[in-house]
C-alpha cells in the first residue's frame, strides 16, 4: 500500500482523540495564564472566568462548546454573558445553545433542573 493509500484509509479516530485531548489540556493553561493576576485561584469569580476563557478559546479553535456550556450553565452563568463570550446577542446564544444545553442538564425532560439554572436569562 502506498503511503498516500494508507493516509486515505487510516482509522485516525484515536489521533483524533489524542489530539483533541491535548488541546483541553493546552487551553486550560493558556487560560491560566491569561488570569495570571486576576484574583486567586479557587475563588468563585477566578473560577467562573477561568471557565469563560475555556469557553472562549474552545469556541475560536472549533472544539465543541457543549462541554463548557453545560458547566457555565451549571454554576449559574447567565446567557448575557456566555453571548459576551462568544460575540454574539444573548438571544442568539440562547437560540443557538439552550437546547442541547438543555438536552445535557434535564436529560428526562422533567424541567426540573439543577438549581433551575437554565431559567436564568
Amino acid at each position: 500500500m502506498s503511503p498516500l493509500d494508507t493516509a486515505l484509509s487510516a482509522d485516525v479516530t484515536a489521533a483524533a482523540d489524542t489530539v483533541r485531548v491535548a488541546a483541553v489540556a493546552e487551553s486550560g493553561r493558556q487560560a491560566d495564564l491569561l488570569l495570571a493576576g486576576a484574583g486567586e485561584p479557587g475563588e468563585r469569580d477566578h473560577e467562573i472566568a477561568w471557565q469563560v476563557l475555556q469557553f472562549r478559546i474552545h469556541l475560536t479553535v472549533g472544539l465543541d462548546p457543549l462541554p463548557d456550556l453545560v458547566g457555565l450553565r451549571r454554576i449559574g452563568t447567565t446567557w448575557e454573558v456566555i453571548a459576551r463570550a462568544a460575540g454574539v446577542t444573548r438571544q442568539s446564544a440562547h437560540e443557538r445553545w439552550a437546547r442541547p444545553v438543555a438536552d445535557v442538564l434535564d436529560r428526562y425532560g422533567t424541567g426540573e433542573l439543577p438549581g433551575g439554572l437554565l431559567s436564568t436569562p
